[in-house]
């Protein structure tokens, strides 16, 4: 913790301020940065401490993206009025989401760490080698998400540290050459990485995770942008070779996101949460204190107090929730059904919680600290049947292995049997969504399957409308941004 805090300080005057776009309104730090930061091991240490840092920052948003506009979330006790990524209303005015100022402060602070690390002399050469890894993989993910979400993107490989519009004013370039520079960024981490070995917490980008998020990037230009089998495949060797480190699936499900398992055996690559530092990691989806009954049994006021910052602003929906089978400890495991008991012993269902991200209890008060999962064993198996299926090869055996630990002992009569490649992608797409409930994966599934106008309640009328799978640029963007034009349709 002192550590953290120290680079925290240090790096913060000449990191965190830095601004990739006119938006921040940030001076010029440039000499200051050149003559007095980068000089030594310490100091690129605390850059790659602010990189995290701001890689935190965006937790929130990063599931509002990734899962916000799905069939899985429905208003909660308190939500009605703020739900307009669930109602697929965005617009430029309200888009319901953040806007990408902070994506492109993770990458300014990536381009610095690249431009400036090779100059600095390290203790070991190999430290250097991963902490510059380290911000190749930062870049490619954040702009993998950024792609997906606006489409064409300003691209930006070295940092902002001139306050001129020639520097502070772009254009947007082609989505192509997003991923060009994405899957570039892959290839120099992974060759830059020592090893498959992670970190304590697994909470920093390793070998693994990349190879997990190159998994990923492939299995998307693969399936929606013409790159057929040849990514497919691609998709397929990277996520094979994540086998390579210590990595596999726990016993117990809901082991997976215990608080005091953080960074267990499954877990690839997640966002550190402490306390005092900030957290709030799905607190709108544990139920407020106003909305609690005092008809309930228990067994539920055990399991939802203490309360904490919970807001009960959106739940599980009905219709994921009963896609649940009760033998399936996913179930317990990713959300808790509240009841109100009438005076006769009727039970009446309320509402309920969510399961994955309950945080911990400091003091007597709840506290939201539990840590993102940005990638994890069972999704990456998930994802290697996604890309087996597209390749016309049998994808059973990675389903079952996620079946058989959801059901355990009520396994048999549940096994998997390839049917074809139709629907055996309709049973990937199902199975991620009951394994991966909540963890912000959603929405890209639905895009990359090609089902979101088909699942999506709010999108079911208006088949068609194709601009909706990209999101808004806001109007603050926009402002400050004169080169940008909106996206179609918005």
């Amino acid at each position: 913790m002192k550590a953290i805090k120290k680079y925290f300080a240090i790096s913060l005057s000449l990191i965190l301020g830095w601004a990739c776009t006119e938006t921040l309104e940030v001076k010029p730090t440039s000499v200051i940065t050149t003559n007095s930061f980068w000089q030594s091991e310490n100091d690129a240490e605390g850059a790659l401490m602010a990189m995290y840092v701001e890689l935190r920052s965006l937790s929130q948003g990063l599931h509002q993206l990734g899962e916000h506009r799905s069939e899985v979330l429905s208003p909660g006790l308190f939500g009605e009025g703020v739900f307009i990524l669930h109602r697929n209303q965005m617009n430029a005015d309200t888009p319901g989401h953040p806007d990408w100022s902070g994506f492109y402060r993770v990458i300014n602070t990536a381009n610095l760490i690249l431009k400036y690390v090779p100059g600095i002399t390290f203790s070991s050469e190999a430290r250097k080698n991963q902490m510059l890894a380290q911000a190749h993989a930062m870049r490619a993910y954040v702009y993998f998400v950024m792609t997906r979400t606006w489409g064409d993107l300003i691209i930006r490989e070295e940092p902002t540290e001139g306050f001129g519009a020639e520097v502070t004013q772009r254009e947007r370039s082609p989505q192509s050459q997003v991923f060009q520079l994405i899957k570039q960024d892959i290839e120099e981490a992974l060759q830059l990485f020592p090893d498959d070995g992670f970190t304590i917490g697994r909470s920093v980008w390793s070998r693994p995770a990349t190879n997990a998020l190159k998994g990923e990037v492939y299995l998307w230009t693969g399936k929606l942008l013409g790159g057929g089998a040849e990514d497919l495949q691609k998709a397929l060797n990277a996520l094979e070779e994540v086998d390579q480190a210590d990595v596999g699936l726990l016993d117990d499900f809901q082991e997976v996101f215990d608080f005091e398992n953080k960074g267990n055996r499954e877990i690839l690559m997640s966002i550190r949460h402490q306390d005092l530092e900030p957290g709030n990691y799905l607190w709108f989806m544990w139920i407020i204190g106003a909305g609690v009954p005092s008809n309930i049994d228990q067994d539920t006021r055990d399991k939802i107090f203490p309360i904490g910052g919970g807001q009960g602003l959106m739940v599980t929906s009905d219709l994921v929730r009963n896609q649940f089978e009760a033998e399936d400890s996913r179930r317990e495991a990713s959300f808790f059904d509240i009841y109100t008991i009438d005076e006769n012993g009727g039970r009446d269902y309320l509402t309920n919680i969510q399961q994955k991200f309950q945080g911990t209890i400091i003091g007597g008060n709840r506290v939201f600290l539990s840590d993102p999962i940005l990638y994890r064993y069972a999704d990456v198996l998930l994802m290697k049947a996604e890309a087996k299926n597209g390749l016309d090869m049998d994808p059973s055996q990675e389903i079952n292995q996620i079946r058989e630990r959801a059901y355990g002992d009520q396994f048999a009569g549940r096994e998997f049997v390839d049917q074809g490649r139709e629907t055996n992608d309709a049973a990937i797409l199902k199975e991620r969504l009951l394994e991966l409930l909540h963890e912000g994966k959603r929405w890209w599934d639905l895009v990359r399957f090609g089902k979101a106008f088909e699942m999506v309640p709010a999108l079911q009328d208006r088949l068609g409308e194709d601009h909706l799978l990209l999101f808004p640029i806001s109007n603050s963007v926009l402002s400050q941004e004169p080169l940008i034009e909106q996206n179609p349709g918005y």
